[in-house]
């Protein structure tokens, strides 16, 4: 089901340092944002508080106060949204047990939730690695493990920072692929990224953040014809 945040006077200090205030800020259904800045203006505090990791000096997310004090209501209100950092965490397990463990716990036993889980691997070119041990991959193949368990419970907020930092092309590919999948089923997605590349060509709005403040803009893409040949994700799943 996807949901809107809608964020007022939101902003982030730390001691006498304001690192932003933002008056208003909306994500909504198959909004698909570029989240830019230099380092240390707070892309990724900003990511964290939409994610409901790190909490803000002040503001309100759908006309709630966002403080230490409402923990059970942040909970619920950020639930449907994935954060996925730049160095995932891993269980320790296989590669298709890390799949399984997003699906919700009714659904985490039998030969149903293992295929969709190879379904998912199959996505980002991992399906021959599914028994092996988490611990072989590489950091790029972890990134590719992360967003492919990211896609399997749809979230409603997909929030990605420097999801392809440690990427080749063909390894991009196949998370622009499941991107634009979630964004085709109306997830709305926020990137950060340092340079332009597939995943930033999804997006059509630009957050900037510069002077302590956020500017929206249009995002002018780069012409990316693979993007415009990208194939479904079929969701039939039946076998392996």
């Amino acid at each position: 089901m996807s949901i809107q945040l809608r964020a007022q006077d939101l902003s982030k200090r730390y001691d006498d340092r304001v690192l932003f205030h933002i008056p208003s800020l909306t994500l909504g259904p198959s909004d698909a944002i570029y989240l830019k800045g230099h380092n240390g203006v707070g892309k990724t505090t900003l990511l964290k508080i939409l994610a409901g990791l790190t909490t803000p000096s002040s503001g309100t997310i759908n006309g709630n106060e966002i403080s230490t004090f409402h923990r059970l209501f942040k909970r619920k209100l950020f639930r449907d949204v994935v954060y996925l950092h730049q160095s995932p965490y891993m269980f320790d397990a296989s590669l298709v047990d890390n799949i399984r463990y997003a699906l919700p716990l009714t659904s985490q036993q039998g030969l149903n939730s293992r295929t969709r889980a190879i379904h998912a691997l199959r996505q980002v070119g991992l399906e021959s690695l599914a028994d092996e041990h988490c611990s072989v991959l590489s950091g790029g193949e972890k990134q590719r493990l992360a967003m492919a368990r990211a896609w399997i419970v749809n979230p409603s907020i997909l929030l990605m920072d420097e999801p392809s930092a440690s990427l080749d092309l063909e390894s991009t590919q196949g998370i622009v692929s499941l991107a634009k999948d979630l964004l085709d089923r109306g997830s709305s997605i926020v990137i950060t990224s340092h340079q332009q590349n597939g995943l930033t060509n999804l997006c059509d709005t630009q957050w900037s953040i510069e002077n302590q403040g956020l500017t929206v803009t249009p995002h002018l893409r780069i012409i990316d014809e693979e993007i415009k040949h990208i194939e479904p994700i079929s969701h039939n799943i039946s076998g392996n």
